[in-house]
C-alpha cells in the first residue's frame, strides 16, 4: 500500500469514528423520524428530527419516554445518517488521497 492510501484510510477511519461519537453520545435532533405518542386509547404519530443517541438510550430522560410508544427514523432520515456517518469521510479521505503529489 502506498502512503496516499494508508493516509486517507486513516483519515476515513478518524473521520468516522469521530462523527459517530458525536451523532451516537450527544442529542443532536437532525435526523427526520417519526414519534409514535400514546394519549389514552389515541395514537398519534408526530414527524420530528431525532437524534441518533435516542436510539442507544442517552439524550433523553425515562420519564419522558412515558407517553411515547415507539420512534423511528424515516427513510429521508436514514439517508441523512448514511450520508453524515459514511459518505462525508468518504469524501474528505478522497480528497486527502488525490491531494498534493509525493516529491
Amino acid at each position: 500500500m502506498n502512503s496516499k492510501l494508508k493516509k486517507s484510510l486513516l483519515v476515513f477511519s478518524i473521520s468516522f469514528v469521530i462523527i459517530l461519537i458525536l451523532f451516537f453520545m450527544f442529542p443532536i435532533n437532525l435526523f427526520d423520524g417519526e414519534i409514535i405518542v400514546k394519549k389514552g386509547l389515541v395514537e398519534e404519530k408526530i414527524q420530528r428530527p431525532l437524534s441518533l443517541s435516542y436510539f442507544i438510550g442517552m439524550g433523553y430522560d425515562s420519564k419522558d419516554m412515558d407517553i411515547i410508544k415507539d420512534f423511528y427514523l424515516l427513510p429521508k432520515g436514514y439517508l441523512t445518517a448514511f450520508l453524515l456517518i459514511f459518505c462525508f469521510p468518504a469524501l474528505l479521505s478522497y480528497r486527502i488521497f488525490l491531494g498534493k503529489k509525493e516529491k
